[in-house]
């Protein structure tokens, strides 16, 4: 298909995006999977935004430059937080149903943030975020949704039919997944909103597509990618062998809950957070993570217990309706008893180098959201400021490509993808045990707390597997799944190599050779 705007990934930010262009310009969206399969739909805790009288824009700048341990860029800080409140009103428009007290927004209070500023609806403010933008792109006569594509690589010079030798951008190869062909689909511009890499974790709460692929892509096609290394893992992942990536959102510790050792450990129903940080539960992400995991290690734990039922009955069922029944279903009160959690991947503050205006380093290509590193998260995103990420981004990447239209020229004549690897496989088995194997030493070595050792077998381990799956990748068909692995393994390698390269810990990256933290905080950038 041609578009005059192409955009991969229907969350947040790709949607957001595609609603402000679509006033002008056709856009072509582009989802893997559903629509709603991404991470947007996931998001439980809320929207940060100062709408408070007693809140200010300089305490949100200030919280999330302390949470990401100074490595933020203070120029995007300030762009998104004093974007924020229009963000909201934005939502509101497309009909958001947050949550409200009397004639106000009811506003909750999460790890890092020393103001109550998350705008939520119940726990499930994703989904409702994600619903209403759904239902608004599929209203707009300019928007086409096509679910099911899933994309290849960037359509660049090197495929023009008569090769002009530029870097810009054309658009992507995709595969459909319903037929099996790779289409060609086209455009002036291309914006990638494919969100972040965390199934290159074994543990991890991000959806299962949420695979690399648009900072794969990137990379291969030649941008700059920065901060890779800095993979914020969330506290409280639900700790049940039948049930994975059940989040167990931040504002549970927002609104009392407290982390405590387990019955018949040593210690037994101690509360230990305020032995880490005198901000106890509300510790950043990354400080209350590292907690978690030293008393899993000391005591030799599987989990450690998350308790709000000192809290009365109709308040957490009231501020927590869908943690609640999904816990009930699973034999768990959660207003009775405590909820055994451990920490998961949850989010890549790293990715696809970006300016204010969403622009990579490829002429024709933008990228915004989990997929980017804007400079906005430093090393440890702040609650509730992803989402908000991603409306400000979409709507500035939105306005400079209209901006600058006139510049964009349309796609010349493009190669079709070469489908002389027409060979099916019947060894899927390989696939999948390499997805297995790169997710536990992801896991192992590149987790919570690393050493130069350990990145260095993760990286041994990566080598051999990157020759085998290229092999594979270059002589059957592709499918999914095998996309899937490719840009798995090119992700896990940048983490690596970024992690590699950091010779301190900082934020997110904690490594036991080197734990101080330099006086200078410097971006990790890798340059294909």
């Amino acid at each position: 298909m041609k578009a005059d705007v192409i955009i991969v990934g229907s969350g947040a930010a790709g949607l957001t995006t595609a609603l402000a262009l679509a006033q002008t310009l056709k856009v072509l969206v582009l989802a893997k999977g559903a629509l709603s399969g991404g991470s947007t739909a996931w998001a439980q805790g809320g929207i940060a935004a100062v709408l408070d009288s007693s809140d200010t824009f300089e305490n949100h700048i200030d919280d999330t430059m302390v949470a990401g341990a100074g490595l933020n860029r203070r120029e995007t800080v300030e762009f998104v937080v004093e974007r924020a409140p229009h963000a909201i009103e934005r939502l509101i428009e497309l009909g958001v149903p947050f949550n409200t007290h009397g004639n106000t927004l009811h506003l909750t209070r999460e790890g890092g943030h020393s103001h109550r500023r998350i705008a939520h609806v119940d726990d499930a403010t994703g989904w409702s975020v994600q619903q209403a933008l759904v239902k608004a792109a599929h209203n707009h006569p300019n928007i086409t949704l096509l679910a099911g594509q899933t994309c290849i690589d960037l359509i660049t010079g090197q495929h023009e039919l008569r090769y002009s030798g530029s870097g810009r951008v054309w658009g992507v190869y995709a595969l459909d997944e319903a037929s099996g062909q790779v289409w060609a689909h086209t455009a002036h511009v291309t914006v990638l909103a494919s969100g972040g890499a965390g199934r290159v974790y074994q543990f991890s709460t991000a959806p299962r597509g949420a695979t690399g692929d648009g900072i794969a892509m990137a990379w291969r096609a030649g941008a700059r990618v920065g901060n890779m290394e800095m993979m914020q893992f969330h506290p409280t992942c639900l700790y049940n062998l039948d049930v994975k990536n059940l989040l167990i959102t931040e504002a549970v510790r927002g609104e009392g809950g407290e982390l405590k050792i387990p019955p018949g450990y040593p210690g037994a129903g101690h509360r230990f957070m305020p032995d880490f940080d005198a901000r106890a539960e509300l510790a950043p992400r990354d400080i209350v993570a590292r907690a978690i995991d030293h008393e899993i290690k000391r005591l030799g734990l599987d989990y450690v217990h998350l308790d709000i039922s000192h809290k009365p009955p109709e308040f957490v069922r009231g501020h927590f309706p869908n943690i609640y029944e999904k816990l009930l279903a699973l034999g768990i009160d959660m207003t009775r008893e405590p909820i055994p959690v451990v920490p998961a991947q949850h989010y890549t503050c790293g990715g696809i180098i970006i300016d204010l205006a969403g622009r990579t380093d490829l002429p024709g290509l933008y990228a915004v959201g989990e997929c980017t590193e804007s400079g906005l998260h430093g090393a440890n995103r702040l609650a509730s400021n992803s989402l908000l990420e991603c409306f400000v981004f979409g709507e500035a990447a939105a306005s400079d490509i209209l901006d600058y239209w006139d510049s964009y020229a349309a796609p010349p004549p493009i190669l079709p993808w070469d489908e002389s690897r027409v060979t099916s496989s019947d060894e899927e088995v390989i696939i999948k045990q390499n997805w297995t194997e790169i997710r536990r030493f992801m896991w192992n070595y590149v987790g919570i707390v690393r050493s130069t050792k350990r990145l260095e077998r993760a990286q041994h381990r990566i080598r051999m597997l990157t020759e085998e799956v290229t092999e594979y990748y270059g002589q059957f068909r592709v499918t999914t799944d095998l996309i899937e692995l490719r840009n798995l393994l090119q992700s896990a390698d940048l983490i690596v190599r970024s992690a590699l390269k950091r010779q301190e810990s900082r934020g997110l990256h904690y490594t036991l050779d080197y734990p101080d933290t330099l006086a200078e905080a410097k971006d990790t950038v890798l340059v294909p």
